[in-house]
């Protein structure tokens, strides 16, 4: 069965059922290997590609600090988020690089190939980007490789924080 309703302005109801979906969050974060630039984001464009070999997409808006660290970079860290990351959620995603030190804000420690690494996440893998996608539309996607991965002990530590619970945090830079 087939509905209508949206036939005269799809786009519009396309916007409407993407904002009714609940994917996860991520801190993805980065370091230049030109000058050791530090770089983070909240993101929601993460996705597996690949089981063999293991890929994953992260998409990273064009207009982001983060981007334009990440076009530096040859490692990234993508932090999967449970319900009590909403800080972190906020500070990555209501925040500007270009005017905060985000690493100053939070606790974290230098991982693989340098890239920052989060604490208290529900979890994280780093990985080499093998390819750059820009041209997916306001976003540039990084098929990435992982290298290094980390899971907490804790069973109930689930990555569960969803578009849903964030979708108020207003970004640090015009969308």
């Amino acid at each position: 069965m087939t509905d209508d309703a949206g036939a005269a302005d799809p786009l519009r109801t396309f916007q409407r059922l993407v904002a009714r979906l609940d994917y996860p969050m991520y801190v993805v974060t980065t370091v230049a290997a030109d000058d050791g630039e530090r770089s983070g984001c909240l993101a929601g464009f993460v996705i597996q590609c690949s089981i063999h070999p293991a890929r994953h997409v992260v998409w990273v808006s064009e207009k982001n600090h983060t981007c334009r660290v990440v076009e530096r970079a040859d490692v990234l860290a993508v932090h999967a988020l449970h319900r009590g990351n909403r800080d972190l959620a906020r500070l990555f995603g209501s925040e500007t690089g270009d005017e905060v030190d985000k690493f100053s804000e939070c606790e974290w420690s230098e991982g693989p190939d340098r890239v920052p690494v989060v604490a208290g996440t529900a979890g994280w893998f780093a990985a080499r980007i093998a390819d750059r996608l820009p041209h997916t539309g306001d976003h540039v996607g990084y098929l990435v490789e992982p290298i290094a991965a980390w899971l907490p002990d804790d069973d109930d530590l689930r990555p569960d924080l969803g578009f849903q619970s964030v979708r108020d945090i207003d970004p640090g830079h015009d969308p």
